[in-house]
């Protein structure tokens, strides 16, 4: 008699982050769009000098940075990395647009984000200039303002020549939504000037009335600070 088929195993996640970083943000907007739940693991980046450089989380990331998932035992770092890996293994709703120069765009536009602006804005590089290099607080925010602008001058110039749809390359959330939508969290909270980038604006409105998108603001996570 042959036996019953075993039903698919799903792997055990765990994903480390933190409520403020943009890069567990993005994973988050993920997560949420494909319907995906994992066990959560707080990372506070400011408390007690930094939990991420405790031995426990260098173990898991040896960057030192979130997010970091977990998947049976085995470690993924970088965001959209982590993204990728959803994308591949969920496929469904897809992150990127189905044709081939449309999806190129869209990751060019999230690289400017991720590959661009948020390095050089980074809380370990915040804390060098002021801690390090001696800067005021008054400089180190004005540091943070200047690149977010140049970077999302160029997005917003981005979408106005390749742009379509009612997000940044089309009618469906993309790649490029998932990564935007954290970088204008932090652009209002460091009170970056938005006036200038209508389209961003207005984009980043649409996707905040989505629930995967509202469910994964900062103000909505477990360990998020009153």
């Amino acid at each position: 008699m042959s036996s019953a088929p075993r039903p698919e195993m799903k792997p055990e996640l765990r994903f480390f982050g933190y409520f403020r970083s943009s890069a567990a943000y993005r994973c988050r907007i993920a997560f949420n769009l494909k319907g995906v739940v994992p066990d959560f693991v707080p990372v506070h980046l400011r408390r007690d000098g930094g939990e991420q450089f405790r031995p426990d989380y260098v173990a898991v990331n040896p960057q030192r940075l979130v997010p970091a998932l977990e998947l049976d035992g085995t470690i993924l770092t970088q965001s959209l990395a982590i993204i990728e890996w959803l994308d591949e293994t969920h496929p469904t709703p897809p992150l990127l647009p189905d044709a081939p120069l449309v999806r190129a765009q869209a990751r060019a536009f999230a690289l400017v984000i991720t590959a661009d602006i948020h390095p050089l804005n980074n809380l370990r590089v915040l804390a060098y200039l002021k801690r390090t290099l001696g800067h005021d607080q008054a400089a180190v925010d004005e540091w943070y303002r200047h690149w977010v602008r140049e970077g999302l001058l160029a997005c917003e110039a981005l979408l106005a020549r390749s742009g379509r749809g009612r997000f940044c390359f089309g009618d469906d959330p993309s790649l490029a939504d998932i990564c935007l939508v954290p970088q204008m969290y932090n652009a209002r909270r460091f009170g970056c000037d938005l006036s200038t980038l209508p389209r961003l604006v207005a984009i980043d409105a649409a996707l905040a009335a989505l629930p995967a998108f509202a469910a994964a603001h900062p103000d909505a996570q477990p360990d998020a600070e009153a």
